[in-house]
């Protein structure tokens, strides 16, 4: 869909920040609406999908369960 929006979640990314949700989240309804920068009549709706999709973008990093990375044969603590 939007080729700047990056996968947030581990082990793609250690480290996410509030401002990388934000980013994600403008970029997804920037997409979504058409709009780079919405005139003054949208700015209230394009604001308010942008807080909307980038809270609910922080629910999901936090509560999703990340498998452990597979380990390789020779890191593996014998038994």
């Amino acid at each position: 869909m939007c080729r700047s929006i990056k996968t947030l979640r581990e082990p793609y990314t250690e480290d996410v920040s509030s401002s990388d949700i934000d980013a994600a989240a403008l970029q997804y309804v920037r997409k979504i609406s058409g709009f780079r920068a919405p005139s003054r009549t949208n700015a209230h709706a394009f604001d308010a999908a942008v807080q909307a999709i980038a809270a609910a973008t922080a629910t999901l990093l936090e509560e999703l369960e990340v498998r452990a990375p597979a380990v390789a044969a020779d890191q593996r603590v014998a038994r």
